[in-house]
């Protein structure tokens, strides 16, 4: 007969060693080559962009630019065939993502308004994300793009930049991964591949609402904390809350937390040495061909070199920001948002939630 587990020993079941050696194994990469080439896609996208952008008279769009790059890591799995239409609905996202909360400010939203449709946006984007069946790296590159877009004033014209910068490298991304498709391996017999389960309606619309409801709270907590960028625990209680069962959801919030102090030192190591904008792009794109090769093995351990990419991107865009200041509030945004992520997973959690925990549990304790 199943076990069936309160949400209180469901916590003590969540809280016991076990899930920490959970959170530090290593798994075999489905494909490290696609992998590899999908950083590389990327960081090539990045290498070509960013110095024209960096040159022009747009200069200040550097950051947005980057956030069309990002799209070239979509997709890496899909069927053969497929992978346009991936790159495609994933550069429209980005760009929705960044005009939505660019138009929201340019319109006088408040900051509470604001982070209200963050909230719902990340909900939105989950969603599509989910019914497009887009993959890794999912949501949170969406939920990203939106969170640069908050807060600053800004013009119409300046939205029209910002849609045009991330838009227009979106493009480049899909053109440079389009004429390196032939490099891709395709899924066969001999060589399977990941792929995103189809999830009925409800199951969807569930994982949504869930999804909003942790963003809002974490962004909330994080804005009432004086923090500068509350997007950032919005991004961490995601990670935590879009896990399909709760012992997935705390190994990911463990792994948020190891990576990003780890990868908060490294970046406040570089930044502490003052690289030029060239260096910058250089440490860019070796940071986005390693992240790719290394996340698939540990969600953690990419996490080390993911936190440093996303702070260099915030400091391209806003350099006269305190690298030091972005990588401390950075650990804690991320802190607070995957524990108040695996709260709204604990409280949320439905008997099946709970069963299968319990299942996990005693199959663990067996072996």
């Amino acid at each position: 007969m199943t076990q069936t587990l309160s949400r209180r020993a469901a916590t003590r079941h969540l809280l016991r060693p076990l899930h920490l050696r959970d959170s530090l194994t290593l798994a075999r990469q489905p494909s490290l080559r696609n992998a590899a080439l999908a950083g590389s896609q990327a960081a090539l996208t990045l290498a070509i962009a960013l110095p024209l952008v960096h040159l022009s008279p747009w200069h200040g769009l550097t950051g947005f630019a980057a956030l069309g790059a990002l799209v070239a890591l979509f997709g890496r799995f899909a069927p053969e065939g497929q992978r346009a239409r991936v790159l495609l609905q994933s550069g429209a996202l980005q760009v929705l993502a960044v005009l939505s909360m660019s138009l929201a400010v340019w319109l006088g939203l408040s900051a509470n308004g604001q982070l209200t449709l963050l909230a719902l946006a990340s909900g939105v984007l989950f969603f599509a994300t989910t019914t497009w069946r887009l993959g890794p790296p999912g949501v949170l590159i969406f939920v990203f793009a939106a969170g640069a877009a908050m807060g600053h004033p800004v013009t119409l014209p300046e939205i029209f930049g910002r849609v045009a910068a991330t838009g227009l490298v979106a493009v480049l991304a899909w053109a440079v991964c389009t004429l390196t498709e032939v490099l891709r391996h395709a899924a066969g017999p001999d060589r399977p591949l990941p792929v995103e389960p189809v999830r009925p309606l409800g199951h969807r619309l569930t994982a949504s609402a869930r999804v909003v409801l942790g963003a809002g709270i974490a962004a909330f907590a994080s804005d009432m904390a004086g923090a500068a960028h509350p997007a950032w625990a919005a991004m961490g209680a995601i990670v935590v809350i879009q896990g399909p069962f709760l012992h997935v959801s705390m190994s990911r919030a463990l792994q948020r937390m190891a990576g990003t102090v780890a990868g908060a030192l490294l970046v406040w190591l570089i930044l502490q040495a003052d690289p030029s904008f060239w260096v910058l792009i250089v440490v860019l794109a070796m940071l986005q061909i390693t992240t790719e090769l290394i996340i698939g093995t540990n969600y953690g351990l990419g996490q080390i070199l993911v936190t440093p990419m996303a702070l260099l991107m915030s400091y391209l865009a806003m350099p006269q920001a305190s690298g030091a200041a972005m990588a401390s509030e950075r650990v804690l945004d991320t802190l607070a948002g995957v524990v108040i992520g695996m709260l709204v997973a604990i409280v949320l959690s439905t008997l099946d939630d709970r069963a299968h925990l319990a299942r996990h549990h005693d199959a663990r304790m067996a072996g």
